[in-house]
């Protein structure tokens, strides 16, 4: 069973902004094409995931997930995001 997504206020407030459909934050987190550690602790991972409808443009998702539920801290197209060889 897939463990429930939790947005904090700031990951609410910038996909309202950007336009950013909830499903595509879901998608991203559930199955990335690729993730990275955060810079601002271990705990806290980057997940990554080219949006078809979006052109191909690669989705940021920013989270930190615990034993019973995923944290949204942040979400937004990563215009310098490379898949790592």
């Amino acid at each position: 069973m897939d463990k429930p997504l939790r947005y904090s206020l700031h990951a609410e407030t910038v996909m309202r902004e950007r336009k950013l459909d909830p499903a595509w934050i879901e998608a991203t987190v559930r199955a990335p094409e690729w993730r990275l550690s955060d810079p601002s602790g271990p705990e806290v991972e980057r997940r990554y995931r080219a949006i078809e409808a979006l052109d191909g443009r690669i989705l940021r998702v920013v989270c930190v997930e615990a034993s019973d539920e995923v944290r949204i801290i942040s979400a937004f197209i990563d215009r310098g995001a490379r898949k790592p060889a």
